[in-house]
C-alpha cells in the first residue's frame, strides 16, 4: 500500500479529470495549496508556544 506507480498515477489524474472537469482543476488546485498553507501557518503557531514554554523552563533552572 502506497506504492503508486506512473500507470496508476495516470489513472487516478484521469479519473479526476473525468470527475471535475478541466476547467475545476485549477480551482481545487489552488484551493489544496491555500488549505495546505493555512495547516503549515496553524501548526507553526501551536509549536511556538511549547517551545516557548520549554524555553521558559529552561531559564527558571538556571
Amino acid at each position: 500500500m502506497g506504492n503508486f506507480g506512473l500507470t496508476e498515477i495516470i489513472l487516478i489524474l484521469l479519473v479526476v479529470v473525468l470527475l471535475f472537469g478541466g476547467r475545476k482543476i485549477p480551482e481545487l488546485m489552488k484551493g489544496l495549496g491555500q488549505g495546505m498553507k493555512e495547516f503549515k501557518k496553524a501548526s507553526k503557531v501551536e509549536d511556538e508556544p511549547e517551545k516557548m514554554s520549554a524555553e521558559d523552563k529552561k531559564g527558571e533552572k538556571s
